[in-house]
């Protein structure tokens, strides 16, 4: 079971959605230096003590991340910041 799971409903055409969960992905590269590939419309990212995906759907976006054993400590502050990022990105466009 992922130590965090996040589902979110978008309205972006399939291809801005991609953009904009690249932009996730750059950011948690970032900040959590992880490293991340995209496999058909699924991005995977990983590093030492983390690793999960970002499963893009019409109209859906889920999010599951495996912490390990010191960064499950640090699960509050990595589960806002995803949260703050998709947030971000994926709000209606203006």
């Amino acid at each position: 079971m992922p130590s965090i799971q996040i589902s979110r409903r978008h309205t972006r055409s399939m291809k801005d959605a991609r953009v904009a969960i690249e932009h996730v992905a750059e950011k948690l590269a970032e900040k959590f230096a992880v490293e991340y590939a995209w496999e058909g419309n699924t991005l995977h990212f990983e590093r030492m003590g983390v690793n999960g995906n970002i499963a893009l759907g019409r109209g859906k976006v889920d999010i599951a991340v495996q912490l390990g054993f010191l960064l499950s400590a640090l699960r509050g502050p990595i589960e806002a910041e995803i949260h703050r990022y998709i947030d971000r990105e994926l709000s209606p466009e203006e």
